[in-house]
């Protein structure tokens, strides 16, 4: 690939690191209830795993996402 290449990326977006953010937040929460035996915990952590999968999924399609009209990415 050449410097000048037009590649977006993959994922460098608000909607991917919003659901990035959200369930890594869920694995931690659910590695934690499950080392302390908690074990509602570990299944309301799997449930925000899924809506953290969700949530990128609606902010993408709401135009959060990579080629989303809402969003402009930025050079580095």
């Amino acid at each position: 690939m050449s410097a000048e290449s037009t590649d977006l990326g993959h994922g460098h977006s608000p909607a991917a690191w919003t659901a990035v953010v959200v369930m890594l937040l869920a694995f931690l929460i659910g590695t934690v209830a499950f080392w302390l035996d908690w074990a509602w915990l570990v299944w309301a952590s799997a449930g925000l795993l899924v809506v953290g999968a969700l949530l990128g999924w609606i902010l993408a399609k709401a135009g959060y996402g990579v080629n989303g009209h809402k969003y402009s990415p930025k050079d580095h």
